[in-house]
């Protein structure tokens, strides 16, 4: 594991052990990798792609842009030319 995040982590944190371990490694043909064979990276976009964590949020975003459109392309809003 990178010591940078070792040394980050108070000496309390719960999981240190876990996380000084790092992401386990696997022969490609052992059991476990048989079993549960790695899935590539487009397929396991697909799987998170239709999450929306904040609700709405698409929604109000658009509502905010064509508030601001609209005041940018309204008439009766007058900038003058500095002379």
């Amino acid at each position: 594991m990178n010591n940078t995040y070792s040394n980050a982590l108070p000496s309390s944190f719960r999981y240190k052990n876990v996380l000084e371990k790092g992401k386990p490694v696997h022969d490609k043909y052992d059991s476990f990798s048989l079993k549960h064979p790695a899935m590539d990276l487009s397929r396991r976009a697909k799987i998170f792609s239709p999450f929306d964590a904040l609700k709405g949020f698409d929604d109000e975003l658009a509502k905010m842009q064509t508030d601001v459109t609209d005041n940018y392309l309204d008439d009766t809003i007058h900038i003058d030319e500095a002379p």
